[in-house]
């Protein structure tokens, strides 16, 4: 993640859906096709702990993970993962990199398409690049804060991501294929199945409200969540059972330069 953004992640509320967050990475990982990389780096680690798959797959790779959140940092070392903190928009890959995978990470980072042609450049040849970020910035679950920060109560008090915060699926796909780079582009919408009070609301919580949890105060916050809360309701009704599908669209590219 980009170090200038000194909001404060929470590396526990972020792990409460890790299973539904983690199905992508598992996702992504199946299309890299490297069988014996020397090195492989986990640009935006977060806590960890998905970074053990990676040696788990190339036990014979040295694996590099980074991110540029103190609190996620911490997280991963508890973990024992060796993590640096760094951020991703003065990262380089080293020499002998040869697979690069970073998983809901470069929607934080509004220059990142502007930074994917020099980071291929880069790789050796024959080696993998791979992404996968939140496409979902049009859902209810995105669309419904944004009108409730523009309300008169909340109007001016946070400053949020475009809403257009990642490019699509095929503008990505031309965006590396002008590397030179072999390429594979698709989207996928997750139908999770949530359970629990506000459910919907518990998942933005870690994500999408970050930036006005940080800019309210406490008490603010919990009053802008108050309001936000039966509107998710009524746009992610709960089943009969009490559960709640959430639909959740990501968008992936693999490059192999």
């Amino acid at each position: 993640m980009n170090a200038a953004d000194d909001t404060v992640w929470d590396p526990t509320r972020y792990l409460d859906f890790g299973d539904h967050r983690s199905r992508p990475f598992h996702d992504l990982l199946a299309r890299i096709g490297a069988t014996a990389p020397r090195r492989v780096v986990d640009l935006g680690c977060g806590p960890g702990h998905l970074t053990g798959l990676l040696s788990a797959r190339w036990p014979d790779a040295v694996v590099t993970a980074l991110d540029s959140s103190a609190e996620m940092v911490a997280a991963a070392r508890e973990r024992g993962i060796a993590v640096e903190q760094a951020d991703v928009v003065g990262w380089t890959p080293a020499p002998d990199t040869d697979v690069v995978i970073t998983n809901a990470v470069l929607q934080w980072v509004p220059e990142h398409p502007r930074l994917l042609p020099g980071w291929l450049a880069a790789l050796p040849s024959g080696a993998w690049f791979a992404l996968q970020v939140p496409g979902n910035s049009a859902a209810p679950s995105h669309a419904l804060v944004r009108e409730l920060l523009a309300e008169p109560r909340w109007a001016g008090r946070v400053r949020l991501r475009g809403e257009r915060a990642v490019p699509e699926p095929d503008e990505y796909a031309d965006l590396l294929a002008r590397t030179g780079a072999e390429v594979d582009a698709w989207e996928t919408t997750y139908q999770h199945r949530l359970s629990g009070d506000d459910p919907v609301l518990a998942w933005i919580s870690s994500t999408a409200l970050r930036p006005v949890r940080d800019a309210l105060d406490a008490d603010e916050y919990a009053a802008f969540r108050a309001e936000l809360a039966p509107r998710l309701r009524t746009a992610y009704p709960a089943r009969s059972d009490g559960t709640t599908w959430f639909a959740f669209r990501r968008i992936f590219a693999v490059a192999r330069v």
